[in-house]
């Protein structure tokens, strides 16, 4: 059985141990380990490792020796409860090994879970749990977590009342992060807010949300429009220091203009504008600012400049790009100064 989206979140939630197996695989092994843990923990409780009700093997372990997967599954545990038996690291060469552990279990056995890379659709094991009548096939892709996965951890986290906007700040932030830093995140935001009996406000997203290479980009482009020139030559240096490319620069700082240009030009108003925008919500309040101060005129000419050096930039000139960006973005502010 296959399941995908909320179906498979629920499952890892709250397996039903009367099945088998569970193949959980995908090319991120964060998400896979995360979901992972979620549903071994379901599963046997937070004392079942303890109670030695849950017995780890490789896919290495168990290319050695063929029998340690079936011997888990039908070994007799010391204490009561449910147990499992997982298998990480799966590979198509150990489907027919892991197709006898299936054949043979029985209920009352170990569950088995198993975990895997970025298998094809062509692939063995995926096939295998996908046919099994008695087996679970959860594939994981690089869709962000849904809103009702985000509650979801929201609640385990400690955090049931939370501000409209806070939520879809959480849901935008879940976009940019990997799932092992925003599920950190969500974690410090509870920490946060532990004995606070206030909702989660927008503001408080913002100050747990960690910092990337995305936000310093966002915060040269923010002096650019409100026209502090001279912060743009050291911020340059810091993302110069990092790898960032010039063509990375100038698209943003176009997406960017152009957000700027249509709130500017928007008949209610730039803060409507905004909101139609959707952009990210630590720039909502600035970026609405900066459109009511540059104006539709001036928003242009930023924009022709930018697609001017855009266009330089993916041609055969031999002109550096960093400095010719540079220049382009002091331009900009300073033609608004």
């Amino acid at each position: 059985m296959i399941l995908k989206g909320v179906e498979a979140a629920r499952y890892c939630a709250k397996p039903d141990p009367a099945r088998a197996g569970l193949l959980i695989f995908g090319a991120d092994p964060m998400r896979v380990a995360l979901k992972r843990q979620e549903a071994i923990a379901a599963l046997i409780g937070p004392e079942g490792e303890g109670e030695m009700r849950l017995t780890r093997m490789s896919g290495g372990d168990l290319r050695k020796d063929a029998s340690l997967l079936l011997d888990a599954i039908k070994a007799v545990g010391f204490f009561p409860g449910q147990r499992v038996a997982f298998l990480e690291e799966a590979t198509d060469g150990l489907a027919d090994t892991v197709a006898t552990a299936l054949k043979d279990w029985k209920p009352g056995d170990a569950a088995i879970v198993v975990t895997g890379g970025n298998l094809t659709g062509k692939s063995a094991l995926k096939t295998l749990f996908e046919k099994h009548p008695s087996a679970v096939c959860i594939g994981l892709y690089d869709d962000p977590p849904s809103r009702e996965e985000i509650e979801d951890a929201l609640k385990k986290a400690g955090l049931r009342d939370i501000d409209r906007e806070a939520m879809t700040d959480l849901t935008t932030l879940a976009r940019a992060l990997d799932p092992g830093d925003f599920r950190q995140t969500l974690e410090k935001i509870a920490l946060y807010k532990f004995g606070d009996p206030s909702p989660l406000t927008p503001a408080d997203v913002a100050a747990m949300a960690p910092a990337t290479i995305e936000a310093e980009v966002d915060d040269l482009i923010d002096a650019v429009a409100e026209a502090r020139a001279p912060a743009i030559g050291p911020l340059f240096r810091r993302l110069e220091g990092q790898g960032v490319l010039p063509v990375t620069i100038c698209i943003g700082a176009l997406r960017h203009f152009r957000i700027l240009h249509a709130a500017a030009c928007d008949p209610q108003g730039p803060s409507v504008g905004m909101q139609r925008a959707r952009v990210n919500f630590k720039q909502k309040d600035a970026m609405t600012r900066q459109a009511g101060q540059w104006g539709t005129r001036a928003l242009e000419s930023a924009i022709a400049v930018l697609l001017e050096t855009d266009l330089t930039l993916r041609s055969s000139s031999r002109a550096p790009g960093m400095a010719l960006m540079e220049r382009a973005l002091i331009r900009i502010a300073m033609t608004r100064r």
